[in-house]
This record gives structure tokens, sequence and C-alpha cells, in this order.
């Protein structure tokens, strides 16, 4: 059998790379390298919000978090007062877990009950007089920076403006000003940290690129640090997942973003409408839905974009045994939604809250110890049942992580479970 001997230059006694080859490899992929650091530089390592809340502007008031937490232990306590009654709600086993997890959903309900809403002045504000409107997005200004400034803002929250076509861009643009420039004033010469911006019904990657302009001008003129707004991009056409050309526009639409883009919203009554689906059929798992979530899915993968899923209409409202059944809907979606990784959806009442935390704490609580352990078992290279790789170790770390953003594990426990602290996570999960 033939040796070939290596030295600290590589192979030697016989055929090899010429130092030419290397460097013409290195000139023709640096290009390549760059291009792959920009357009997929991964998650962004901060915490995603379960949920978007939207809140009509002229409805939005300086309460309007808290009334929400009052109205779904409302809800919860006379619908779903114990696990049991929840069990009997939701059809699932009355166990131990159910148990923990009700108790967790209503500490969460009293402390956190909304970590993400957003003020709506598009469809649920509907056209107004341009004076009532402007007077709504300095007031929805202002009440921010005061919740900001209090300490009871969630963690996040901005406003939904109206889309860039023609007959309602230029209303969009004055109020998107309007409330930026008063934010700022109001907030001490700095936006809040937890600020997010949504841009509705999108059709042409030319209309994302607009707003680019626009916030690129405000920040320049505000002195703020170029690319410190940014904005979600709201999927409810189908122009925005085909284009004319037979092309994926989302992807496009990310790219138009200039890095800009927090997240793609998956607007589902808007979107199904668009394809023609009847009213009685449009919903989050309709095929229609999981076509365009899946181009959503693929165009974002890599890219630090979020995705979040869209909402029912149907309201947790009535008899108790009509709050069970939207409650049940509700709550099976949001476990479909998560387990196609989509980690985030609107809800439209407090009652829908409930629900929302019961499906999620019970998808982070139920999976704890099996992800505990195989994460473990990689990182002490113990093997085990499974053989897993470097990415389903950043999956399990992401999993264990999102889990913690919202409450449904506590950070002892997972220590507890992996020998890992947070520090550790984020590192294993690329953050």
């Amino acid at each position: 059998m033939s040796q070939v001997e290596v030295d600290g230059n590589g192979p030697t006694g016989g055929a090899s790379f010429s130092a030419a080859a290397r460097a013409a490899v290195e000139a023709l992929l640096a290009p390549v390298d760059a291009d792959l650091a920009r357009r997929y530089p991964g998650d962004t390592g901060t915490r995603q919000p379960v949920h978007t809340v939207y809140v009509p502007a002229d409805a939005f008031a300086a309460d309007t978090v808290r009334e929400w937490g009052r109205q779904a232990l409302e809800a919860f306590d006379t619908h779903a007062g114990t696990p049991a009654e929840l069990a009997r709600a939701l059809g699932v086993a009355d166990d131990e877990l159910l148990a923990d997890v009700h108790a967790r959903v209503r500490a969460k309900l009293e402390r956190e009950p909304v970590e993400d809403l957003r003020i709506d002045f598009e469809d649920g504000y509907g056209p107004r007089p341009d004076a009532e409107e402007d007077a709504a997005a300095v007031r929805a200004a202002e009440l921010v920076a005061a919740a900001v400034a209090e300490g009871a803002a969630p963690p996040y929250l901005g406003i939904r403006i109206k889309c860039m076509e023609a007959a309602v861009r230029d209303r969009g643009i004055r109020t998107l000003e309007l409330f930026l420039a008063t934010l700022l004033a109001s907030g001490g010469g700095g936006l809040p940290d937890g600020l997010v911006l949504t841009l509705p019904k999108v059709t042409y990657a030319e209309q994302v690129t607009a707003l680019v302009r626009l916030l690129e001008d405000f920040e320049r003129r505000a002195g703020l640090p170029a690319g410190r707004i940014g904005f979600e991009i709201q999927i409810e056409t189908t122009q925005a997942i085909l284009g004319p050309d037979g092309r994926a526009t989302v992807a496009r639409m990310i790219e138009a973003a200039e890095g800009r883009a927090t997240g793609l919203h998956y607007g589902t009554f808007d979107y199904s409408a668009s394809c023609g689906v009847s009213a009685a059929h449009q919903s989050m798992d309709h095929p229609v839905a999981d076509h365009a979530k899946a181009v959503m899915q693929v165009a974002a993968a890599g890219t630090g974009v979020r995705l979040s899923d869209g909402s029912t209409n149907v309201i947790p409202t009535g008899s108790t045994d009509q709050v069970h059944a939207a409650w049940k809907l509700h709550h099976d979606l949001v476990r479909r939604s998560l387990a196609r990784a989509y980690y985030q959806g609107w809800d439209m009442h407090p009652a829908h809250l409930p629900t929302r935390y019961v499906a999620v704490y019970s998808f982070y609580r139920e999976g704890l110890a099996a992800a505990a352990a195989r994460l473990a078992a990689y990182v002490a290279k113990a093997g085990g049942d499974v053989m897993d790789e470097p990415a389903t170790a950043r999956a399990l770390s992401g999993y264990l992580l999102r889990g913690l953003d919202c409450g449904a594990v506590d950070p002892a426990e997972v220590t507890a479970l992996t020998g890992l602290d947070r520090a550790r996570l984020d590192a294993l999960a690329g953050r």
C-alpha cells in the first residue's frame, strides 16, 4: 500500500494542489463568501414574541395591555378555572403536565399578557378624515412613549400603517412620519428598543424599497444610526408569493428591505380571499395558506427574518360551550403552527390569550425532557439512541431558548437537565 507523507505545506512526494490553484479558488469564492454573509446572517439572537395583538388606533389606550390581561384572566377563570375544566375544553388529558401549564398560563396572564402589540392604522382602523388620523398618530406615539417610560409597555410594540398602493400611500407615509417624529420627541431623543413597524399588502418589491428610502431619509434627518428602524412585511397578496415572471416574489422583498426586514407575517383572510377561497373556508390550515407559508419559510431561512402565522376570526365569547369550541379551534391551530416552525401568530381578542399560552407552554414543556437529554448527550458526545448533527443541536438549543423567552420553562430546570447556562445555549444556537 502506498503512503503519502504530509508536512506543514500539505502532501509530499506526489501530486498536490498548486498554490496558484488554491489562490484561484479563493478568488473565485470570495464574492460568494461575502454574499452568503450578507444574505444569510442567521438568527438575530433576540427574543421573538409568541404572538402579535392588533388593536385599532382609535381603540388603543393607556390601559390597553392591562385591560387585555384583565379580560383574558376573566375568561380563563370563568371557563377554565381548573385544569380539569381546561382539559374538557381542549379535549386533552387532565394530567400533571396540564396542571403545571394551567398555573403557568395564569401567572403569565397576570405578569405579561401581551408580548407584541401593533396599533393598527390599516384595515382595523379604516379611512378617516386626515385631521382625525393625524391626531390619532400623534396620540399613539405619545401613549407608546409614556408606556415605555413607565415600564408598562410590552416587549415589542409599534404601528401598522396603510400600504404603499397609490390610493392610500400618502396617508400611510404621513401617519408614519407623525408617529416616528412624535415618538422621537417624546422619548428623550431615542426610539424604543422594541419598536416594530408593519407594512401591509405588499405586492411588489419596489414598495419595500420605497419604505427603506423613507426610513433612510428619516434617520439621516433625525440623526439616528443608519438602519436603526426595521419593519415587518405582511404577506397578504398572491403577488407577494409568485410574481408574473414565475419567481418567488417574497425572496425579492427580503432583498429589497436591505437588511431592515425583521419578519414576514402571513395575512390569513386577505391572502385566502385573493386566491378566491370562500369566507367559510378561510383559515390558517387551508391548503393555499400552507403553500404560501412554505414559500415564505424557504425564502426567509437563514436570513434572520422571522415568520409569523395569521389568526383565526372565531372569537371565544358567549356560553361556556361556545368559548370551549372556539378555544379548541384556536389551540389546535396554534399547535399546528408551532409544529411547522411558525413560532408567532396573531391574536384578535383578549380571550384568545389563554389558549395561545396554553398551546405554546404545552409545546415547550412536553418536549423539554427529550430535547434537554439530546442536547446534553450531544455536548457530552455520549451518543445515545439518536446521533445528532450540529444543525440539530442548534435546533434543540433554539427550542429551549424559545421556551425560556416566553416563560414556558425556567432557567434553573433547563440548566439542571442540560448542564448548560443561557450563554452556552446561545452559543450552540449560533447566536
